[in-house]
């Protein structure tokens, strides 16, 4: 199985009965899996705030429940984790938070045990995937036991590896009788203030019982060097040094003190092996243990076996990787992302991005988008830099966000556009699907994660509910149509919004009937059909244009931009 697979399969049973999440690589397999096993209910939410709130309110009414989500995620969810980390739980809770170390789909590199450590959460952390499905089952148990949500840490390698998986049966588990409870559930400052006394009690005691648990253990070797490690790094210990001691922890918050003393008084030389931030090492250090880590391992990136083999063996890899050109991320042929980048383009306006992939529009050959903060800002940093620079700043400026970005955060920023006086334009870039992540549903598609049909958010409604009155739908892919209206509403001393509507090209079922083909009598050999940088296009050596018929989607961006009718769309 997949980690993430084995996740899922391990919250089944476990028992869970409610899960919500926001898609996001590298969790988002986690509740697709979940999809399979009816006994537990599934959801997309707006974003990771809701859908951490849910798996409280699942909680509170004494059900297991779990929310997934990446590690930037957290950082929406953070609001409620702080919180919640006061309440505790009736039903087991746990948050599966995926880190991205590398950067391989993600704005910024951050650890999760940092957050959970100012929150007061413990944190486990799998090494493969068996303990994936192993653990969360330990975490619900952990989570019920101390009367605490836990964060289960995953990273991008752990999720998207796969290792042999033990099925085990559902155990079913009987909702627990709710009970009233206003000074555990309501966090009013009287009421947090008893509860904080209670949170440092309760990790005070995990730390005190995590010296016992199994899921840290001491695999005895070589005395001379030994590790202390967790996660997907464990695994290159292994490789790398089998004969070496090793401390491997499942529980990394809080950490097992008199266990770690116990190991590095068994060995010579200690190392601390961990991804990311020094959170185990600094901690180590602390109890006046005296180790090497961050000072030879680097806290930046993913780390690897070679990595580790350089430092302790100081050797290279017999087999060095092929010098292969770079390959960098591109808009696929027929993304409707790319034809409103080439009229934002052609009329020189620039834009304040958001994540997805319209993010690409950053980099050559269309070079539109300016700014990309996190999800949902690109409404609020139009704002600010007219508040900033005033209306003529931002003249030759719009936003640009995706339907279901819009829905997860940027539903505030342009409420906040409104309310605030601001003038500038917003293009909301509806594709009817979750792209960035592999075609999710939200909630202007109208089918739920389960399949189900449902009401689909009518974003040119919402948008006209919030007191704007220039609202325009236009066909992403019509060009003149798009030069024309984002003409206009840039120029309007009001907020406007134009909602590009054009599905995605990999969309499930999508059908393109037709192809562009060239027509090489009448190619001037201009170049205008390459200004998008549609990789079905080509230029071959006499300077007349190419196009790959296997990837051409027939989108006809090509051909509005040929003045010499040199591209014609063929049936297929």
């Amino acid at each position: 199985m997949l980690g993430n697979a084995a996740i899922a399969r391990g919250a089944y049973e476990a028992g869970v009965k409610v899960s919500a999440a926001y898609p996001g690589t590298p969790s988002t397999e986690i509740s697709e899996n979940l999809t399979n096993y009816k006994e537990v209910y599934c959801e997309w939410s707006p974003n990771e705030k809701v859908a951490c709130e849910v798996a409280i309110g699942a909680s509170m009414a004494g059900a297991r429940s779990m929310a997934s989500m990446k590690h930037v995620g957290l950082n929406v969810a953070s609001d409620p984790l702080y919180t919640v980390s006061y309440i505790g739980v009736s039903g087991g809770l746990v948050l599966v938070v995926a880190d991205d170390p590398g950067l391989y789909s993600s704005q910024n590199e951050q650890d999760t045990r940092m957050i959970a450590r100012a929150a007061m959460v413990p944190v486990i952390e799998p090494s493969d995937s068996q303990e994936a499905k192993d653990f969360i089952k330990i975490a619900f148990d952990l989570s019920e036991e101390y009367d605490t949500p836990i964060i289960m840490r995953t990273t991008t390698r752990l999720g998207h590896s796969q290792g042999l998986v033990t099925l085990e049966d559902r155990v079913e588990h009987e909702n627990k009788p709710y009970e009233r409870n206003a000074a555990k559930n309501v966090m009013m400052p009287g009421m947090a203030k008893q509860r904080h006394i209670y949170v440092e009690k309760r990790l005070k005691k995990m730390a005190e019982d995590a010296s016992s648990m199994s899921i840290n253990r001491i695999e005895e070797g070589d005395k001379k060097i030994g590790f202390i490690t967790s996660g997907i790094a464990y695994q290159y210990v292994k490789e790398v040094c089998p004969e070496a001691s090793v401390l491997k922890l499942g529980l990394v918050h809080p950490l097992p003190t008199e266990l770690i003393k116990k190991f590095a008084a068994s060995v010579e030389k200690l190392y601390i092996f961990e991804e990311l931030e020094p959170v185990i090492e600094e901690q180590v250090k602390a109890m006046g243990i005296e180790c090497i880590g961050k000072d030879v391992f680097t806290v930046q990136g993913e780390y690897s076996a070679n990595m580790l083999r350089k430092v302790i063996y100081g050797t290279e890899p017999e087999v060095k990787p092929y010098d292969v050109p770079a390959r960098p991320p591109i808009l696929c042929p027929g993304c409707p992302h790319r034809s409103v980048y080439t009229a934002l383009k052609y009329l020189k306006i620039h834009a304040a991005g958001d994540i997805g992939c319209y993010t690409l529009g950053a980099v050559a050959p269309l070079n539109v988008v300016d700014t990309a903060v996190c999800m949902g800002s690109s409404i609020s940093t139009l704002h600010g830099m007219e508040k900033a620079g005033g209306r003529e700043f931002i003249k030759d400026w719009v936003a640009v966000i995706g339907d279901s970005t819009f829905l997860h955060t940027g539903v505030n920023s342009l409420m906040n556009m409104v309310y605030n006086k601001a003038t500038g334009t917003v293009l909301i870039l509806d594709n009817s699907t979750t792209g960035m992540t592999g075609h999710q549903d939200h909630a202007a598609t109208g089918k739920t994660l389960m399949g189900e049909p449902t009401y689909a958010i009518d974003i040119y409604n919402l948008c006209k509910s919030m007191g704007i009155d220039n609202v325009v739908e236009v066909d992403s892919f019509n060009q003149e149509e798009l030069r024309k209206v984002i003409k206009e509403e840039v120029a309007r001393d009001a907020v406007s919004v134009v909602i590009c509507k054009a599905p995605c090209a990999l969309l499930k079922g999508q059908k393109f009937p037709y192809k562009c083909v060239p027509v090489p009598e009448k190619c001037k050999k201009c170049g205008a059909c390459l200004r998008p940088g549609c990789p079905a296009l080509t230029r071959k050596e006499d300077g007349t244009v190419s196009i790959d018929m296997t990837m051409c989607n027939g989108c006809g961006l090509c051909m509005q931009m040929c003045a010499f009718n040199a591209i014609e769309k063929v049936t297929v």
